[in-house]
């Protein structure tokens, strides 16, 4: 079996991951810049793209709705856990990175936020399959 095309794969990959990481950041640390809807929802819905994306990179023989499935669903999972308050958790959250993978509290429009940024990584790419369908 070839791996190349998985390896390719793997690379556009971890490069939109690169980009989208701080994106998500910089939404969270210039949102005072940011018009209101941007600066409250950018946040969530990259960080869902970015677990799309590292789905992606670990698993790019799955089909894309699996690899959809798996992120929203992890995102999901990750957003329910925020209703558990217990202490090694909530010093687990206290920390920059922990407050950066599993979030603080709970809000059900993350889960919106969460839908459509694995929406956005299936669209881009469904729409980067097809852009380079005819260059090969």
């Amino acid at each position: 079996m070839n791996s190349a095309p998985v390896t390719r794969q793997r690379l556009v990959f971890a490069a939109a991951l690169a980009v989208t990481i701080p994106l998500g950041l910089a939404s969270r640390r210039f949102a005072a810049s940011l018009p209101p809807f941007v600066a409250e929802y950018a946040g969530d819905t990259l960080w869902a793209l970015a677990m799309y994306l590292a789905v992606s990179i670990a698993a790019p023989r799955l089909g894309i709705r699996a690899r959809a499935v798996i992120a929203l669903a992890t995102s999901c999972l990750v957003e329910l856990s925020q209703l558990y308050h217990a202490p090694w958790i909530d010093d687990i959250r206290a920390t920059t990175l922990g407050a950066l993978l599993l979030g603080a509290g709970f809000l059900w429009s993350d889960l919106v936020c969460y839908a459509v940024g694995v929406a956005i990584g299936v669209v881009g790419e469904r729409c980067l399959q097809r852009a380079t369908r005819g260059t090969r």
